[in-house]
């Protein structure tokens, strides 16, 4: 066997091999290519066509997008012409407006010009009515130093004065007619002041009475005691009367036990003792053992508390009111004051009352505060011990406040304020003034009805004894009185003097709360009938 032709055939048929490999190899490029050519084709197909569809929406939409702008900037355009004409007519309304306003000052000033040259001419003729006027008082002036002249002359030759003379004469009545006349304006001027005086008095009253509220407060003068029941009565009274007699000894005061169903009445000058014995017979019914020894202890111990009381009494109401740095025995005197009463009026309540007043009226005048509290706060202490000392409370007072160190001040305002002592500073005025007030405002002090009568008739009986007078009248439940004169008998001057006098007499024969104001009247009244 030839080896050389089977390898040179082997190799023949690898080179074959090779060959047919090889165009195997292309032919399979050649196929992938047709099928990636075809491939790509389709796919470029779809693209277009999906391209193509985007295209055709986009256009659509573009269209659409289109339309709305369109017709927005068409709906735009509408609001924007509407808005122009809109303000348009209304600028064209300010316009015509302001050209009706234009026209109508043109015609305001119209007028005014045609005035103005009216006046101008009116004022022109007047000047000229003025100087002829002038011309004539000139010339007549002259024609009157000519008669005047004259009148002189013969006035001189059948007087048989010199003008020197005359000239005195005529000074002496110039100078009587000169004095009347000023004392008239000096009258008027006086009258004006106290009219006008009168009324900042009155609105710094009633600012005063109006900024003090205070309630009304009337106490009774004598103290009761209710009972349980009718047996205490017998209790009360003890065996063969002991223990009301021990009761009155221990206090100085007088029990009443009479047919007043549960009720014990006590009565006493000092009201402080008639409190001890209200508070002590109280405790005794109370405590049910009512005999003398019981009633000594009680009562000593009421007498302890009340002293206390009393003097809490005093700095409380000090206090309330504003007034420090009071002696010991001045606060003692005031809350002494808490269980006295005039004519039903508690006295410490009106000394707290006379205080506020007072106060507020310094305020309103710029008088010292301090000084006006403090005189009108202890104004009445001297009503503390009245029972114990003989004489006017005004003075007892003001012998204390000076015992006791309060300045010459206080003590004039305290001692005046009932006009026992001359008023010697504004803080005496404003302490009487506001102690008036506060005894004379309504609900302050209690008077029964027939003393309230016969206060009034003695008013007008004192009234009615001066010559003169027609007619009186108390009025403002007796805090005024009126009295009609006789205008042929009494004179304006007598009328001063009798409305003085009168005044005079109302203070040293009555006795009254407050004050009491005395008013003249006087008139000419001309009546004729016509038949």
């Amino acid at each position: 066997m030839d080896f050389s032709k089977i390898i040179d055939g082997l190799i023949e048929l690898k080179a074959a091999v090779i060959v047919i490999g090889v165009a195997v190899a292309v032919c399979f490029g050649f196929v992938g290519y047709l099928i990636h050519k075809i491939t790509a084709e389709r796919r470029s197909r779809g693209a277009t066509k999906k391209a193509e569809g985007i295209i055709a929406d986009a256009e659509k939409r573009a269209q659409e997008i289109t339309r709305e702008a369109a017709a927005q900037i068409k709906n735009e355009l509408y609001e924007m012409r509407r808005d122009f004409e809109r303000q348009t007519r209304d600028r064209k309304r300010e316009l015509g407006a302001l050209e009706r306003r234009l026209i109508q000052k043109e015609e305001n000033l119209e007028k005014k010009v045609d005035l103005l040259e009216k006046k101008e001419q009116e004022s022109a003729t007047k000047e000229r009515e003025v100087i002829a006027r002038e011309r004539a008082v000139k010339k007549k002036d002259e024609q009157l130093d000519q008669l005047l002249s004259e009148q002189r002359k013969k006035l001189q030759e059948l007087s048989g004065l010199t003008v020197a003379e005359a000239k005195k004469m005529l000074f002496a009545q110039l100078q009587a007619e000169v004095k009347r006349d000023a004392a008239l304006h000096f009258k008027k001027i006086e009258d004006e002041l106290k009219e006008e005086s009168n009324k900042r008095a009155k609105r710094i009253l009633s600012d005063a009475i109006q900024r003090c509220a205070v309630d009304h407060v009337v106490e009774s003068t004598v103290s009761v005691v209710h009972l349980p029941n009718d047996e205490m009565k017998g209790r009360i009274i003890g065996r063969e009367g002991r223990n009301i007699r021990a009761l009155e000894n221990a206090t100085g005061i007088d029990v009443i036990i009479d047919d007043t169903p549960e009720a014990v009445i006590l009565s006493g000058y000092d009201p402080i003792r008639r409190e001890i014995a209200r508070i002590s017979l109280e405790r005794l019914i109370g405590d049910g053992r009512i005999h003398p020894a019981r009633i000594e202890e009680i009562v000593g111990k009421v007498e302890e508390e009340m002293a206390d009381s009393i003097k809490e009494a005093g700095e409380q109401a000090a206090l309330e009111v504003g007034v420090h740095s009071l002696h010991q025995e001045e606060i003692r005197l005031l809350g002494r004051l808490k269980y006295r009463t005039s004519f039903g009026q508690n006295q410490l309540q009106h000394s707290k009352e006379v205080a506020s007043l007072a106060g507020t009226m310094a305020l309103e005048l710029g008088v010292n505060l301090d000084q006006a509290k403090r005189a009108a706060l202890l104004h009445d202490i001297g009503k503390g011990v009245d029972h114990e000392v003989e004489g006017p409370h005004a003075k007892i007072g003001a012998d204390l406040a000076r015992k006791y160190g309060e300045s010459p001040t206080i003590v004039n305002a305290i001692a005046a304020h009932h006009g026992e002592a001359e008023q010697a500073t504004v803080i005496a005025v404003l302490t009487q003034s506001a102690d008036a007030i506060s005894a004379a405002r309504p609900g302050a002090r209690r008077e029964t009805l027939e003393t309230y009568i016969k206060r009034l008739e003695k008013l007008e009986h004192i009234a009615d004894s001066f010559a003169g007078v027609e007619k009186a009248y108390a009025i403002q439940a007796g805090r005024e009185i009126r009295i009609v004169v006789e205008p042929d008998k009494v004179t304006d001057a007598e009328a001063y003097q009798l409305a003085r006098d009168i005044t005079k007499k109302v203070e040293s024969e009555l006795e009254y709360p407050g004050q009491i104001k005395v008013t003249v009247i006087r008139e000419t009244r001309a009546v004729e009938y016509a038949k």
